[in-house]
């Protein structure tokens, strides 16, 4: 950024600032994506950085909240795995400290319990189909939230034990 004035300066600043506040109005953001919308509107770096450090220290933006926040919402909400939720933190930029941070919320106890409850809607969701496909199509679906295969087969494994009153499927 060659020389400006104090005046051309501030209006920088000023103009950075209004950007990152309308677009936080909306809703929370890391970092990583007010930078990312700074650089589109083509906001010289320095200023982008300036506006992020203040608005960061004034507690405006909060990565480590903000990831907290999301992995709640994304394992109450959908039903996500902490697999599928750390891919998705690490996606919007943020860092390992917080992506460890927000994910030690989630234990296994707790993630092997959402499992199994989404195994047995799915399953209670096809009891017209052979007890084949039903299981294909739920362990798919747990796989795609992000289940490991050993959490996915326990909680079909036990979701259909359920239904069938305690006995084993083959």
């Amino acid at each position: 950024m060659p020389w400006i004035t104090p005046d051309a300066h501030a209006q920088a600043i000023e103009a950075a600032r209004e950007i990152v506040l309308c677009r936080l109005d909306r809703s929370a953001a890391p970092r990583a994506a007010l930078v990312e919308l700074l650089e589109r509107k083509e906001v010289d770096p320095r200023i982008s950085a300036e506006v992020l450090d203040r608005l960061e220290a004034a507690g405006v933006i909060d990565d480590a909240a903000y990831a907290a926040r999301l992995a709640r919402t994304r394992f109450a909400e959908k039903g996500a795995a902490r697999r599928a939720i750390a891919e998705e933190l690490r996606r919007k930029g943020l860092g390992e400290r917080d992506v460890t941070a927000a994910l030690n919320q989630i234990n296994s106890d707790d993630e092997d319990a959402a499992a199994l409850n989404l195994a047995r809607k799915k399953l209670i969701s096809m009891r017209h189909l052979p007890w084949e496909v039903r299981r294909r199509r739920t362990a798919a679906m747990l796989g795609r939230k992000g289940y490991s295969r050993d959490v996915t087969m326990r909680a079909i494994e036990d979701a259909l034990a359920e239904e069938q009153g305690g006995e084993t499927v083959p």
